[in-house]
């Protein structure tokens, strides 16, 4: 297995990992054009955007990671958040979410911006475990504006 930037001949492969990832998390049936618009988005090179990284296999992609660099008011250098971590389901247990968050991890240090952090659904037990490995918990809690 290897991790490295998404591409796009990517697309197919990552549309399915990535429809698996809102599925998990209750969006479903989303339209054609919000993947088209997302990829396309990954795709821009943009520096101050998203950037992705995918976990392949023999040319089968295993798992996705979406990151973003962005200003803190407490840390001049910036952050990193990683909004987006999703592995298929019969490669999870064999370190695919592991690799992608350590490589997320590698980039952020070559960025200069070492704190990265993420949030999960208290249900994700699963993703749990794995992050209280490679992670700490913080002990903030999140609101979010009623709409």
């Amino acid at each position: 297995m290897i991790v490295r930037p998404l591409r796009p001949g990517d697309k197919d492969q990552w549309q399915r990992l990535y429809d698996g990832y809102h599925r998990f998390y209750d969006r479903r049936d989303l339209p054609q054009d919000f993947f088209d618009g997302v990829f396309d988005r990954l795709m821009a090179g943009d520096p101050l955007d998203f950037h992705a990284l995918v976990a392949e296999d023999d040319g089968r992609l295993l798992g996705l990671t979406h990151y973003v660099f962005h200003p803190h008011m407490w840390f001049p250098e910036g952050v990193c958040y990683l909004q987006d971590l999703f592995t298929a389901p019969e490669a999870r247990g064999k370190g695919v979410g592991r690799a992608l968050i350590e490589e997320v991890y590698a980039a952020a240090d070559q960025a200069g911006r070492p704190r990265v952090y993420w949030l999960t659904q208290e249900f994700n037990y699963a993703g749990r475990m794995l992050y209280d490995r490679v992670g700490v918990r913080s002990p903030f809690i999140r609101y979010n504006r009623p709409l």
